[in-house]
């Protein structure tokens, strides 16, 4: 595993935050996740009409790193506009434990303030393979 550059990745979180689509609740969110080669893999949230359909920047760069072969992860920093840091929610937690495990999990503001949490803190109790074994 390469060493972790928080400030590069917490700067890619604020930039995909810039990309977001969230014209009914004008709340963007970036999300920066690691590999362990070292590449950035970011995604933003993007809203729909039903908000049902709407899809949290975590899932999405998730997603796309997974579409992309990537298969192992150091890190992620999720950059949202609020005084108190923004958590992945319930689903963002079950995938982001899922497909990258105990990470850690940087919590940025876009007024410079963070925080820095572990996934299984944030997420005691998964639901996971193990389940089957």
């Amino acid at each position: 595993m390469n060493r972790i550059d928080v400030e590069k990745l917490i700067q890619a979180a604020l930039r995909a935050r810039e990309h977001a689509h969230a014209p009914f609740s004008n709340f963007r969110v970036g999300a920066a996740l690691l590999d362990t080669s070292g590449e950035i893999i970011t995604g933003c949230n993007v809203e729909n009409a039903t908000y049902g359909l709407t899809v949290c920047a975590e899932r999405v760069a998730v997603f796309k790193a997974i579409s992309e072969g990537r298969r192992k992860f150091q890190a992620i920093a999720v950059a949202a506009d609020s005084e108190r840091f923004t958590p992945p929610c319930g689903a963002c937690r079950q995938i982001l434990w899922e497909f990258c495990g105990d990470i850690p999990v940087y919590l940025v503001n876009v007024r410079g303030g963070q925080s820095k949490f572990q996934m299984k803190d944030l997420f005691p109790a998964p639901f996971d393979s193990r389940q089957f074994s």
